[in-house]
């Protein structure tokens, strides 16, 4: 195979070279106890190129995919037509191979889309100023309440119980290491939990997310109003960015720092990854925030150029002194939501969020015919949360094995939450046709 290209007598040279009498001399510093003594029973013996893709192919074809079953999953990752325009523009090479743009004269490519994203996402939010991206929405939105510590200089942030439980482990992990304080809420199935009372002047920052895990809509401006009386700062999560096609951007509510995922647009799901983050903040927190920054100048000529204006990375010259350990952005995913927003515009991309909403609301009212089965939400996006009469993780396997996937049970994200056992979480978006919710009914009805 072109993947070995060593014969035995270039092994042998190479071990008299460092003087090893074997292979296994190379690891005489792993004791014995942690030594395979024999093969791995199961796994076949090497094969050639044409029978691992085949071995591979078979694996694959075990998964249920979303283009070949009525999809309603959703919980932080949504499946949305992709145009093919985009996968085109983003494997051209220019882009594709192209690297940080330390040097902005050889680099003004890379610089302005990463410039156009910047304000795509300002608008979208309806805040002052955004980053050129971060890893993605989760890691985000833990780096929000890092630079909400710094800005405050306080150490408790209150984090809703609405918000995405990923989400939650990773501020939990980073205030672990980093030495704050992060004030968890029940999980808020009804969508009527009040933040303000726990607000207090110790407070540097509360988090919320719009629409929440459980997919309710909410206007955040009195909470905004709450943070702001004692000092503290509002941090908005968006997992599903298409909503900001027709929903209050957070901006409006008085949001300081916006977080959203930004892979409902150009992204596909591809089983978790990679994504993109969105950071958005005010422009007088703009030294504190992560990441880096796209700005536009003009060079000796009077030209249009772009530039990094502020990278306060530690792999800069900021190095201890930086606000982040972030060292690159999704540059190429990033690339590719500025390419499906631009082919969307305005228009489009408000057209594109009716669909989903309208999707989402002819599901919600087939399945509230079913009996036993209860819509939770009094509001909605694209995804809502369902009660069914039995826990839901055993019905999502049942439909599974109809070829249906019928959402997430939140018992999965929440699994040490008994109250939450019979909750459903299903989301509706532009893909989702009429036959494949009729499906989705009908499977219910027969296996409740």
């Amino acid at each position: 195979m072109r993947y070995l290209p060593l014969t035995e007598a270039d092994r042998r040279e190479m071990l008299s070279v460092i003087g090893a009498k074997s292979v296994d001399e190379l690891f005489r510093d792993v004791p014995p106890s942690a030594r395979l003594g024999a093969k791995v029973a199961g796994l076949p013996d090497h094969q050639g190129e044409l029978e691992v893709e085949r071995a591979f192919q078979a694996y694959a074809a075990k998964n249920v995919s979303p283009s070949v079953a009525p999809f309603f999953i959703g919980a932080g990752a949504y499946r949305h037509h992709v145009p093919s325009t985009v996968d085109y523009m983003i494997q051209r090479g220019e882009f594709l191979t192209s690297y940080t743009p330390y040097q902005p004269e050889v680099t003004q490519g890379t610089l302005q889309y990463l410039f156009e994203f910047q304000t795509q996402v300002t608008m979208l939010t309806g805040m002052e100023v955004a980053n050129a991206s971060m890893y993605d929405g989760s890691t985000g939105a833990a780096e929000a309440v890092l630079m909400a510590n710094r800005v405050t200089r306080r150490h408790k942030a209150l984090i809703s119980g609405g918000l995405h439980p990923h989400y939650r482990s990773i501020i939990q992990t980073t205030a672990h290491w980093e030495g704050y304080q992060a004030v968890i809420g029940k999980a808020d199935v009804e969508g009527l939990e009040d933040l303000i009372a726990n607000i207090d002047k110790e407070t540097s920052c509360v988090v919320v997310q719009n629409p929440s895990f459980f997919g309710h809509v909410r206007d955040f401006g009195r909470l905004a109003e709450a943070c702001h009386a004692v000092g503290a700062l509002l941090i908005v999560v968006v997992t599903e960015v298409v909503s900001l096609g027709l929903l209050k951007p957070p901006g409006e509510m008085g949001a300081d720092i916006v977080v959203c995922e930004g892979q409902s647009i150009g992204n596909g799901l591809g089983f978790g990854g990679p994504y993109v983050g969105l950071f958005a903040t005010r422009e007088k927190y703009m030294r504190q925030m992560p990441g880096r920054l796209c700005g536009e100048t003009v060079d000796a000529d009077g030209k249009r150029g772009f530039v990094l204006t502020l990278s306060t990375r530690e792999q800069h010259i900021r190095r201890e002194k930086a606000t982040s350990n972030i060292c690159t952005n999704a540059g190429l995913c990033a690339l590719a939501f500025t390419v499906h927003l631009t082919l969307l515009g305005e228009a489009g991309f408000t057209r594109l969020a009716e669909l989903n909403h309208a999707k989402a609301s002819t599901l919600a009212d087939k399945l509230a015919a079913v009996p036993g089965v209860q819509v939770v939400n009094d509001s909605f996006f694209n995804e809502f949360t369902v009660r069914l009469p039995r826990a839901a993780a055993s019905v999502v396997e049942a439909l599974a094995a109809k070829r249906i996937l019928a959402g997430v049970p939140v018992s999965r994200l929440l699994p040490d939450d008994p109250s939450v056992a019979n909750l459903l979480l299903l989301a509706a978006t532009e893909t989702a046709t009429d036959d494949g919710m009729n499906a989705l009914v009908a499977g219910l009805k027969e296996v409740l």
